[in-house]
């Protein structure tokens, strides 16, 4: 059996969870989550706690059943309290400013670059150079959080760009000149 997929997931307190056939409703403090179960995966509740389980031991089922848990584990914790990824600017003159539903980054272009936040995530900008993004669905706030970055990802020789605050990065040494 998954040593992942059959481990029970706490539910804490003001966590509901709500089971419509291969649909899973997951509604806390923070928001609300809808994860739909694969074919073969079933869940059920208990006391204060979440179970996935498998149709048969087929190593797709054995695959989706661990996976499944997994996201079903993430939609419990993001609920209850909301994940988050911060990201920091680096570079002369490189800024950024939230204006409504838009994230506005002036990062060495000739013209800034406008980023739509989508719905069920919050981005906040502190000290001009400081960028966290919150929500509730983890996917969707380390894809947010990516999609940021790459606006201007790092530069290896100048070390300027978006990056994330606990990214480790290599500088090049660059050309050495001709001898």
């Amino acid at each position: 059996m998954s040593r992942i997929g059959r481990l029970p997931i706490p539910l804490r307190s003001g966590v509901n969870v709500a089971i419509d056939g291969s649909k899973v409703a997951i509604q806390g403090p923070n928001g609300r989550l809808e994860q739909a179960l694969p074919r073969g995966i079933q869940a059920r509740t208990g006391t204060n706690e979440l179970v996935v389980d498998r149709r048969d031991d087929s190593a797709r089922q054995r695959a989706l059943h661990g996976l499944t848990r997994a996201l079903l584990a993430n939609a419990v914790q993001g609920v209850a309290t909301p994940f988050a990824r911060a990201l920091e600017i680096q570079g002369v003159g490189y800024r950024a400013d939230v204006a409504g539903q838009t994230l506005k980054l002036a990062v060495g272009f000739s013209h800034p670059v406008e980023f739509a936040i989508p719905a069920g995530v919050k981005v906040a900008v502190e000290k001009n150079t400081r960028i966290t993004v919150t929500g509730c669905d983890r996917q969707l706030v380390g894809q947010v959080a990516a999609n940021i970055r790459a606006v201007r990802p790092p530069d290896v020789y100048k070390h300027k760009g978006i990056r994330y605050v606990d990214e480790v990065l290599r500088k090049k040494a660059g050309k050495t000149g001709a001898k």
